[in-house]
């Protein structure tokens, strides 16, 4: 709130400023600015404009306006203003980072590194720069270049703690989940919002401490209780510790927050499985189906579904789409085989259970299980 009131003081003197000299370009752009800050793209878009008219090499503004148009999801028009900042000045740093943004937002990780890596040539200092460097690199799968980029970051900046968050994710990816917590913690230290408890409630349910991944998702839900996602993972933990029906309970709410999130659909219907309630998890599979119908896992949970309801040809039907969408999942096979058993067609089962077993020799351990009619 202090921020945003500071944001309406400074737009009010700007507005002065303006009045007292309509051809301020200057003060158009700090006014952009200020509406910037408050989330008023649009508003500030104008400003920008009518400070460039007034001054055509206003490099300053043409990367605030850049910014602006990559807030409002328009990377192209961004892009084309960041060339020019940068053909107005080959030297700013600044225009270089922020085309880097806007190249990863387009998914072009190697011009985005391009432009970081002109961005830290002009200004090895900049510890967004790293970050952004890294971010880029660990898009592209590249961990040990990523924590390499974040670990500088750090070191320039020791409050930056995106780079703290960005690393716990890179460790994450190495299966370093001791690291992550650690990083993660930084994060929260220096900046506690919702997105980092999720990041280290996400890294202690991995390494299986349910109690401590709660306890972080409940402080993420009181810093923003309209947070789906936050809701989604402490049903994951509830049904982790076989708490099926407060699962439920918080699936039920991130659904309400986010009507459209298959894997809250698909996930509610696993936990209704798990309490012997079919329909109501085959209707949830066929939601999750609905919105993304290329959705492999709900397809074999569905057909599980099916198959603890007897009706083995329900089942093969979603298995054999699961298997034409993705014809190397090896569960999918694992899934039809047991259903070819319970149809009593052997061949059939014992050439999925090879396919199986082909792909992911560690199915052989699901398919030992498996009682032969």
């Amino acid at each position: 709130m202090a921020r945003q009131g500071r944001n309406d003081r400074a737009i009010a003197d700007y507005d002065e400023a303006i009045r007292l000299n309509p051809k301020d370009a200057v003060a158009f752009n700090n006014r952009g600015k200020a509406w910037f800050d408050k989330g008023e793209s649009d508003r500030a878009i104008a400003d920008y404009d009518e400070a460039i008219r007034l001054n055509p090499n206003y490099g300053v503004a043409l990367v605030n306006r850049g910014r602006a148009w990559q807030a409002k999801g328009d990377i192209d028009r961004a892009i084309a203003d960041y060339d020019e900042a940068i053909g107005l000045n080959p030297k700013n740093a600044v225009a270089f980072n922020n085309r880097g943004r806007a190249w990863e937002a387009k998914g072009d990780n190697d011009r985005a590194i391009a432009d970081y890596d002109e961005a830290i040539g002009l200004n090895p200092k900049d510890a967004v720069a790293f970050n952004n460097r890294g971010k880029a690199w660990f898009d592209k799968g590249e961990s040990d270049r990523a924590i390499a980029n974040y670990d500088e970051a750090i070191r320039l900046d020791p409050k930056l703690a995106v780079a703290f968050t960005n690393r716990g994710n890179a460790w994450v990816a190495k299966g370093d989940r001791e690291r992550a917590i650690a990083d993660y913690g930084e994060a929260i230290r220096l900046t506690p919002t919702a997105v980092a408890f999720i990041n280290r409630g996400n890294a202690w349910l991995e390494i299986g401490d349910n109690d401590r991944a709660i306890a972080d998702y409940d402080e993420a839900i009181r810093l923003d209780s309209k947070l789906a996602v936050a809701f989604y993972d402490r049903g994951r933990a509830w049904r982790a510790k076989g708490d099926n029906d407060r699962a439920i309970a918080d699936y039920d709410e991130a659904i309400r927050l986010d009507s459209k999130d298959a894997v809250a659909f698909n996930d509610r219907g696993n936990a209704w499985l798990d309490i012997g309630d079919k329909d109501q998890a085959l209707a949830d599979y066929d939601e999750a189906i609905r919105l993304n119908p290329k959705y492999v896992v709900a397809l074999i949970d569905r057909g599980i579904a099916w198959r603890a309801k007897g009706d083995n040809d329900r089942a093969i039907a979603d298995y054999d789409e699961a298997i034409r969408l993705d014809p190397k999942h090896a569960p999918a096979f694992v899934n039809r085989s047991i259903a070819w058993l319970g149809k009593g067609d052997s061949d059939r089962a014992i050439a999925d259970s090879e396919e199986a077993m082909r792909l992911d020799p560690r199915e052989a351990r699901a398919l030992a299980t498996v009682e032969t009619p």
